[in-house]
């Protein structure tokens, strides 16, 4: 008995899927690399609510907040000396758990085959 030919749709589709696989992978990739080279060059100076509290005077005043002695506080991870190191992990940490993040949304959220 000879096996079926495999049809073209099918191969369309496998095509498709995979070429969708691969573009995921290589995004993801990218985001990965972005996040650990750059992320020590972006912008050091206060965001606008430490300039406006620097403006009005009431800077002096500031608290740590509750996290404060968290590992991931001050956007570096606690406990590497080298600061660039530091900042480059701490943002894989965070494209990571972003894309963590909202695997978990997608899956809850999405449609169900319907055949």
């Amino acid at each position: 008995m000879a096996a079926e030919p495999v049809s073209c749709e099918f191969l369309r589709a496998s095509s498709a899927k995979l070429s969708g696989v691969l573009r995921a992978a290589a995004s993801n990739w990218a985001a990965l690399v972005l996040a650990a080279v750059f992320s020590f060059y972006a912008s050091s100076s206060p965001d606008g609510l430490e300039k406006v509290a620097g403006e009005i005077g009431f800077s002096d005043s500031a608290k740590d907040h509750a996290n404060s002695d968290f590992a991931l506080a001050d956007y570096g991870v606690d406990g590497i000396e080298n600061e660039r190191f530091s900042v480059g992990i701490a943002g894989v940490i965070g494209v990571v758990a972003t894309g963590a993040a909202a695997s978990v949304l997608f899956l809850a959220l999405r449609r169900k085959k319907i055949e």
